[in-house]
């Protein structure tokens, strides 16, 4: 990552709130209920993303939770880049918005799993590698109909491939990306522990399965 030396540490403090505070916003609970299809926390797994919002039987939630839920943690990350033209700023900004859907201050800190906004920020921060990413996760999802396993796929290869240049994808070698989508995809990884229980077991819900 880029030396943080020469920036002002209040710099780094809003980035790190204003990002924060960004990635707080519970699209998922906010549509639901506005929607009139009940609290996303009390169907299916609890959960606050896109995912669990499809088992509404809502595809039009679901697709603007996720679009909302990616486009959360893009803007945190780009605002700080335009701001400050430092990609390591940008990085901690993007990092905290990650933490903010994690763990919303508005939700006493219980909420979603962070793939959407996983993917919004690799997009944000490096495009191609963005879409790479994506790009495995609906192949996995098209073979196994499974969310969470193409997710754990998805963004388990996700900072190897920030590490290795590939000439013909124009994938960038940057640290900051780097950091930033391992720091995410190990925080991924241990909020799936109990979808990673029931893969072994056989009976984590596949894609569009609904729940009462």
């Amino acid at each position: 990552m880029q030396d943080l030396a020469g920036i002002a540490v209040l710099t780094l403090l809003m980035a790190a709130l204003g990002g924060y505070l960004v990635g707080s916003i519970p699209f998922g609970v906010l549509l639901t209920r506005a929607a009139g299809a009940g609290d996303v926390r009390n169907i299916g797994s609890g959960n606050i993303g896109a995912t669990n919002v499809l088992r509404t039987g809502r595809k039009d939630l679901a697709l603007a939770t996720l679009l909302l839920d990616a486009g959360k943690g893009a803007a945190a990350l780009l605002i700080a880049r335009a701001v400050t033209d430092s990609d390591a700023v940008a990085a901690i900004a993007g990092g905290a918005a990650f933490l903010g859907h994690l763990y919303p201050v508005w939700l006493g800190f219980k909420g979603g799993k962070g793939v959407a906004t996983f993917f919004g920020l690799m997009l944000a921060a490096a495009w191609p590698l963005g879409l790479v990413a994506a790009a495995v996760w609906l192949l996995t999802a098209a073979v196994f109909r499974v969310s969470s396993l193409s997710a754990l796929i998805a963004t388990l290869v996700t900072p190897v491939l920030a590490l290795m240049p590939i000439a013909a994808l124009n994938l960038p070698t940057s640290n900051s990306v780097f950091l930033l989508a391992l720091a995410a995809m190990t925080l991924i990884w241990l909020r799936h522990f109990d979808n990673i229980i029931r893969l072994i077991k056989g009976k984590e819900p596949r894609i569009g399965a609904k729940s009462a």
